[in-house]
C-alpha cells in the first residue's frame, strides 16, 4: 500500500500536488465556442509524484506526466499519461521511491549509483513536436519520446546515436527552415563547466554540436536564438560536486560570480568564434523572443533581480524574487560591448510567449503568465499565485489583461489562426485550475482581444496539477 504525500510540503499539495490517476475523457463539456479553425493538439508537461518522495521534496524532482488536449471540429478530448522512464518503472516494479533525483547520496542502497548513470530523467518539464515525434525535456537528461496521440512511452531519444549529452527544455525552431537549435548544460560531465551546442534540421537529423567552455558550472534554462546569432547566458545559479558531497546545495546563487553571455554567430561559428559580453547581475529562466539588426542584438526576458527556488551555498534561501519583463540591448559593433537590461512592463510576468512564426525576428507581440494579487501562494520566494494572462504590445507599450480570479494559470500558448495569417492573429490557450471547485478547464481567447474573456471554457471534471511548460501540435 503506498505511503501518503506529507501534508506540510507546498509541491506535494494543492494545486502542485498530484494525482494518482490515467484517464481520458471525450467530448468535454464546453461552455462558448471552439474556434473552428482550432485543430490539433495542446500538451501541458508537468511533475507528478508517483509515490511518497525520499527526503526532501522540490518540485523540479516530480514523476513526469504529459496532458493532452485533443482538438477538432470544435470538441475536445482529453488524456494523460506517466512518463515510463527508468526511474519510473523501477520504483512502479518497488510499490515506493527509491530513488532521490535531487540528491544522488540519499537512494535505495541497492540503486545507490542510479542518479549519476541515468540517461532518461524525469521528463517533466516541456515538450516539443519537431520531425515527426513528440519529446519530453527535462533539461538534464536526453529527450523522451511519447506516442502524440495515446501519450505512450516509446523511450529516450538520442537522435540515432548522435546525441551524447542532455537537451534542454526550450529548443528554438526556425521558422523559416524548420531547423531546431538546442543546447545542454554541465556537456561533458556533472557539473562541468562548459555548454554543447546542438542543430537538428528538419528532417530531425542532428547535423552539427559545438562545445562552449563557459567561466564557471552554471544551470542554464534557456537560451536565445535570432537569426544570426545563438545567446547562451552563464547567470551564477552554480554547480558544485564538492559542496554537494560536504552536504550542501548542489545547486546555488552565487551572485558574486556575475553574468556572462556567449554569443555564437549562428551560422559558420565554432568554439573559438564565441564572445563573452558581461551585463549587471540578474536572473532569467525564460525569454519571450530575441532579435538582431545590423550587428545589434534585441532580447526580452522575464527578469528576477535574483534567482527563486534556489539556495545561498550556505543553504539559506535566496530571498524573494518577482520577475518583470525587460528588453536587453548588446552592440556587437561596440569595441567592449556590454548587454544593457530596461525594465519595459509594470506588471509581473512569467512564462513568455511570441508567435512562433516570428522566433527570433523582429517582432510585436507577446504573451504571458501574471497575477492580480488576489491570490496568494504560502511560497516565501514569490506570494502571488499566477491568475492573470496578459499580452504585450511591443509597438504601443500597450497591455491587455485577463484574471481569472481564484483560478491558477498555466503558461499560455499562442496558435497561429493559419498558416498566412497576421503576426498575433490566433489563439491563446491556457489550462486554468479553479481554487473553489479544484478542478481545471482548458481556457481559449482571442490572443489580440485578451481583456473580452474567453472565447471557450471546456471543463474537466479533475484539476491538472500545476506544472511547467506546454507544447502545441498542428492538425495532419
Amino acid at each position: 500500500m503506498s505511503a501518503p504525500m506529507s501534508a506540510s510540503n507546498p509541491f506535494l499539495n494543492f494545486p502542485y500536488g498530484s494525482i494518482q490517476m490515467e484517464c481520458e475523457a471525450h467530448d468535454l463539456i464546453v461552455e462558448g465556442e471552439v474556434p473552428a479553425g482550432l485543430n490539433g493538439t495542446l500538451y501541458r508537461a508537468g511533475p507528478n509524484q508517483r509515490f511518497a518522495p525520499r527526503g526532501d521534496y522540490h518540485l523540479f524532482a516530480g514523476d513526469g506526466m504529459v496532458h493532452a488536449f485533443h482538438i477538432r471540429d470544435g470538441k475536445v478530448d482529453y488524456r494523460n499519461r506517466w512518463v515510463r522512464t527508468a526511474k519510473w518503472n523501477i520504483e512502479d516494479k518497488e510499490g515506493r521511491a527509491v530513488i532521490n533525483a535531487m540528491n544522488p547520496f540519499d537512494c535505495d542502497p541497492a540503486y545507490s549509483d542510479f542518479v549519476l548513470t541515468d540517461r532518461e530523467g524525469l521528463a517533466n518539464t516541456a515538450t516539443v513536436w519537431h520531425g515527426g515525434r513528440l519529446l519530453v525535456m527535462e533539461e538534464g537528461h536526453r529527450p523522451y519520446e511519447i506516442d502524440p496521440v495515446t501519450l505512450e512511452s516509446i523511450g529516450s531519444w538520442d537522435f540515432r546515436g548522435k546525441l551524447q549529452t542532455a537537451m534542454t527544455a526550450h529548443p528554438k525552431i526556425d521558422p523559416d527552415t524548420g531547423e531546431m537549435v538546442f543546447f545542454a548544460y554541465m556537456a561533458t560531465g556533472p557539473f562541468a563547466a562548459d555548454v554543447m551546442v546542438h542543430k537538428v534540421n528538419a528532417a530531425g537529423i542532428l547535423t552539427e554540436s559545438i562545445h562552449i567552455p563557459t567561466p564557471y558550472s552554471s544551470m542554464v534554462h534557456d537560451f536565445v536564438v535570432t537569426e544570426n546569432y545563438i545567446l547562451l547566458p552563464i547567470m551564477p545559479i552554480t554547480g558544485s560536486l564538492e559542496r554537494a558531497m560536504e552536504g550542501g546545495p548542489p545547486f546555488a546563487w552565487e551572485p558574486d560570480k556575475g553574468v556572462h553571455l556567449g554569443i555564437l554567430p549562428r551560422h559558420g561559428g565554432g568554439t573559438e568564434d564565441v564572445r563573452w559580453v558581461e551585463m549587471d547581475l540578474c536572473f532569467v529562466f525564460h525569454f519571450m523572443n530575441g532579435f538582431d539588426r545590423d550587428g545589434v542584438i534585441t532580447v526580452d526576458a522575464c527578469q528576477f533581480d535574483n534567482a527563486p527556488l534556489f539556495p545561498l551555498p550556505s543553504g539559506e534561501a535566496s530571498g524573494r524574487a518577482q520577475p518583470f519583463l525587460h528588453r536587453w540591448t548588446i552592440d556587437l559593433n561596440a569595441a567592449e560591448p556590454r548587454a544593457t537590461s530596461e525594465s519595459i512592463d509594470e506588471f509581473e510576468s512569467e512564462f513568455p510567449q511570441c508567435d512562433p512564426r516570428y522566433a527570433g525576428r523582429d517582432y510585436r507581440h507577446g504573451w504571458y503568465a501574471s497575477c492580480d494579487g488576489e491570490l496568494k501562494s504560502p511560497l516565501a520566494e514569490n506570494d502571488n499565485y499566477y491568475n492573470v494572462v496578459g499580452h504585450f504590445d511591443h509597438e504601443t507599450g500597450e497591455v491587455q489583461r485577463y484574471s481569472c480570479g481564484q483560478a491558477m494559470t498555466s503558461e499560455p500558448i499562442f496558435v497561429p489562426a493559419a498558416a498566412d495569417a497576421a503576426e498575433g492573429e490566433g489563439y491563446l490557450l491556457a489550462v486554468v485550475t479553479s481554487f473553489e471547485t479544484r478542478t481545471s478547464s482548458l481556457y481559449i481567447f482571442d490572443a489580440l482581444q485578451l481583456a473580452a474573456g474567453p472565447l471557450a471554457r471546456v471543463h474537466l471534471s479533475h484539476r491538472v496539477p500545476a506544472g511547467f511548460h506546454g507544447g502545441w501540435r498542428p492538425a495532419s
